[in-house]
């Protein structure tokens, strides 16, 4: 069940907490890339350093020649990063192949080539990267080494963005692919709608043209005026009826304290008033509370929901003859009403998809009786609506919670 519902009123407090949420992530791959990469960087720098000593202990005549050459041999290999070793006036030293590391030269270049090459590259990579300096026993200095980051680091630096720009365009097919859904949604929705109008519509204006038809072609004859009125003013109500509901659809629904069993026995009354018409014999059971249930609900938006739900459970009922429960359970802070049928019942698929606009099991079905039901009780009465039980060949419970605001004693 839905623990938080998306409303009008706190859409823009959604966007805000989802846009809050993505800049922390944003921040937080922002930050810990650079914290990897300065650490990177820090470990190039004490390899240089560690080179640097190394090739200082090489210049000293006490030291072990082979030792020196073994380690330096070493590291080198160990460094993947470009390292330029030049005199005090930093000047790269000849031969060049021999005191770098990492440079690629051209065939084709001569050593002035070569030397102009490293002298530009030099004073690119300086400034970012001061050169790690080493000076002889007399404090001069003996050498300078330039160095620049890998490319790793090069690609780690990227990386962030790369990162951000994928999940932004998830974001964004995922944005369209929402929107394209909830597109479809609305549409097969308002096609329902408009189906249902004419389909709710036709019943009523069908019984009025039919009598006026009789009076038309009965109008010398004695009739039984006074009962074909009053047949005919129910028919007014009727449409007056499916007017009102549709024209609450999409405005806000005023509700009011509603007597929750008065209520449905008028539902029931008219659901049973057309059971002897549709070809099938069905039992409308009521299992209701001795005393009164009263409930804060619009009453043409909830009395449609439960015509709706007698409606489908009916249809669900293939055999000639059937049995429908509706059951009210009063709570200390809840009001719960069961509506159940001996009826064809539903895989577990169904049930996922069966208050998805457009779903249904039947063949000449619109697929947004359960859709209304849904909007209605979740969105203009902040309640809860769910299939509690269903299985094929074992009926279907659907329950309605509501509220309770009025606890009778």
């Amino acid at each position: 069940m839905p623990i938080f519902k998306i409303t009008d009123s706190n859409k823009w407090q959604i966007k805000l907490v989802l846009l809050v949420v993505a800049s922390i992530i944003v921040f937080f791959i922002l930050f810990y890339t650079n914290k990897l990469v300065n650490e990177l960087v820090q470990r190039e720098k004490e390899s240089v350093q560690l080179y640097a000593d190394v090739y200082r202990r090489y210049t000293n005549l006490n030291t072990n020649p082979e030792d020196i050459d073994f380690l330096v041999t070493k590291l080198s290999n160990l460094i993947k990063f470009p390292m330029i070793m030049t005199d005090e006036n930093d000047n790269p030293i000849y031969p060049f192949e021999s005191y770098t590391l990492n440079i690629n030269f051209k065939p084709k270049w001569t050593t002035e080539d070569k030397r102009n090459y490293l002298k530009r590259l030099i004073n690119k990579i300086k400034d970012d990267y001061p050169p790690i300096v080493i000076y002889n026993e007399n404090g001069e200095v003996f050498a300078k080494f330039y160095y620049t980051h890998s490319t790793l680091i090069e690609r780690l630096k990227f990386f962030p963005l790369i990162e951000i720009l994928v999940a932004f365009v998830f974001i964004l097919f995922g944005y369209l692919a929402f929107k394209n859904i909830k597109k479809s949604e609305e549409s097969k929705l308002w096609v329902g709608m408009a189906k249902e109008a004419a389909h709710q519509l036709g019943t009523p204006l069908s019984s009025l043209l039919a009598w006026l038809e009789i009076l038309r072609n009965n109008y010398d004859q004695k009739l039984p005026t006074e009962e074909i009125i009053k047949e005919m003013e129910q028919d007014v109500q009727r449409l007056q009826t499916i007017s009102e509901r549709f024209s609450k659809i999409g405005s806000k629904a005023e509700k009011i304290r509603v007597n929750l069993i008065e209520l449905i026995n008028v539902v029931v009354e008219y659901i049973e008033k057309r059971l002897p018409h549709l070809g099938k014999k069905i039992e409308i059971v009521k299992h209701f509370p001795d005393k009164q249930i009263f409930a804060d609900v619009n009453p043409v938006l909830f009395s449609w929901t439960v015509e709706n739900l007698l409606k489908n459970a009916f249809e669900a009922i293939e055999n000639r003859e059937g049995k429908i429960e509706i059951k009210i359970i009063e709570t200390k802070k809840k009001i719960l009403l069961l509506f159940t049928d001996n009826g064809k019942g539903m895989t577990s698929t169904q049930r996922r998809n069966a208050f998805q606009p457009g779903f249904t099991t039947k063949t000449r079905g619109w697929g947004i009786g359960l859709t209304f039901c849904k909007r209605i009780v979740e969105d203009y009465h902040n309640s809860k609506i769910y299939i509690k039980d269903s299985s094929p060949g074992k009926g279907t419970t659907i329950v309605i919670e509501l509220p309770n605001k009025f606890p009778v004693v």
